[in-house]
């Protein structure tokens, strides 16, 4: 939601009233867009018009007596609010706020260098049509907003904050973290995951004494693969004798003599010491393109096995790095930047378009065999499934998702839009289980790019 611009300057009006002209922007898109608030009496809606050569930004012209005032938008029948605008919680839920000033010079203080890419409110023309930019993101004039210098800044604070901070911080108060047998039958293995909402459990060998794998969601994809292969020799009657040390070797074989477009499957046992800065525990798993590291202590003098204390993985690292900043992301110059300026995530190739990774998308009749091949060739935790416009309906995920929603059902489906800051993305992405946030257009959900974890650290490390 947003109230972008304002123009100033004096009206007269009824019983010598001083009105000041204000225009209103919601910048995000929609079929249908009205504006109330406070100075209607919330009863009373004024449509907003689309501007001409921008059909996703909306904007209307007020005359509104000086004084504070409250405001939100009607998109597609919903009621909406601008999270780049102050706002403040009352009497009609979340609503924006704006200070109109009895002084025709006044400037509003809104207006500072980080609130106007994507900002809902401006002075004069030429800021609005800055916002229109970044909402619409059809000119590369704010490219050349992220200086190299912003960036340098930007990059060597977060590396810094890495570099200064350790694998133990990730470490909660309480929790439980499990580890399998690699004796344990692959059937049983795969309940255990899904009772305890887990997608990955590292592997224990107790003749070896020490840890030796993972057994992840993936490796249950590859297996329902083997099962509906003709020639294998494994059936559904021998998963319930069938080890996962025996599943390993069988990976193992298989990577050797089938390799699927250049990938190997197997990959060895990354883990990570708990005094470890977080920095080289990010680029091990970005390195490595795994979800999770163990977070163990070594072996002792005493000749005790080694002790597992965590799963690491980016979106906890992320969190920290989220907490961290929240209130200074000024600091940040590319924080406040919108996700479409920056070279992140992957977005549908345009007309034209040869060099991009096309997405991994599915549609709702897509067959089983053919998702699960998606989810090995493509190497991703979760695929958008979208309709014959391209609209988002669902995701497909590989694991559970342990962040619900506000209703207490799980969210399998995490959005943005491309006028989103990048610090607000990095924030979705920073909740529990979220490892994907699809980028959609306003109001049809056409699915536009999809941004990862591994994205945002490729970026703010590289």
């Amino acid at each position: 939601m947003s109230a972008s611009g304002m123009d100033y300057g004096r009206e007269g009006g009824g019983a010598g009233t001083i009105l000041t002209p204000a225009r209103f922007v919601w910048p995000y898109g929609g079929r249908s867009v009205y504006l109330s608030g406070s100075f209607t009496g919330w009863s009373e809606h004024w449509p907003m018009t689309p501007v001409e050569g921008c059909p996703t930004v909306f904007q209307t012209i007020c005359s509104l007596p000086p004084g504070y005032h409250q405001y939100k938008f009607i998109v597609d029948g919903e009621w909406r609010h601008d999270e780049h605008q102050p706002f403040v919680t009352g009497n009609y839920g979340v609503v924006n706020t704006i200070l109109l000033a009895r002084e025709p010079d006044f400037t509003p203080s809104v207006l500072t260098p980080h609130t106007t890419s994507g900002s809902s409110m401006d002075v004069d023309n030429e800021v609005f049509q800055r916002v229109v930019r970044v909402s619409d993101c059809t000119s590369h004039d704010l490219l050349t907003r992220i200086s190299d210098a912003d960036l340098a800044v930007s990059r060597q604070r977060i590396s810094v904050f890495l570099s200064t901070h350790m694998a133990y911080e990730l470490l909660p108060e309480s929790g439980k973290v499990i580890a399998l047998d690699v004796e344990l039958p692959v059937k049983q293995a795969f309940h255990i995951l899904f009772e305890q909402g887990i997608s990955t459990a590292p592997l224990w060998d107790f003749s070896k004494g020490q840890f030796v794998g993972v057994l992840s969601a993936l490796d249950f994809i590859l297996i329902m693969r083997e099962l509906g292969n003709h020639g294998s020799n494994l059936t559904e009657e021998e998963l319930e004798t069938h080890t996962i040390s025996a599943w390993k070797e069988a990976k193992l074989y298989l990577s050797k003599q089938t390799i699927d477009q250049g990938k190997i499957f197997s990959k060895r046992l990354v883990r990570v010491g708990p005094d470890e800065n977080l920095k080289d525990v990010t680029l091990k798993i970005l390195q490595n393109r795994v979800a999770t590291v163990p977070v163990t202590h070594s072996f002792s003098d005493d000749g005790s096995y080694p002790q597992l204390l965590y799963l690491a993985s980016l979106s906890e690292i992320l969190k920290l790095v989220c907490r961290y900043f929240r209130h200074s992301t000024s600091s940040l110059p590319i924080l406040q930047l919108p996700i479409c300026t920056l070279p992140l995530g992957t977005w549908v190739p345009k007309i034209g378009e040869t060099n991009r990774q096309p997405l991994a998308i599915l549609k709702p009749n897509s067959s089983l065999s053919s998702a699960l091949n998606l989810f090995v060739q493509a190497e991703v935790s979760s695929i958008p499934i979208v309709d014959d416009n391209d609209s988002l309906l669902d995701a497909l995920q590989l694991g559970q998702e342990p962040y619900a929603s506000h209703g207490g059902t799980p969210q399998r489906c995490h959005m943005c839009l491309r006028s989103d800051s990048l610090h607000k993305v990095m924030e979705r992405l920073a909740k529990p289980g979220v490892r994907r946030v699809v980028i959609v257009e306003a109001g049809s959900k056409r699915v536009e790019g999809i941004i990862s974890l591994g994205d945002i650290f490729k970026f703010l490390l590289s």
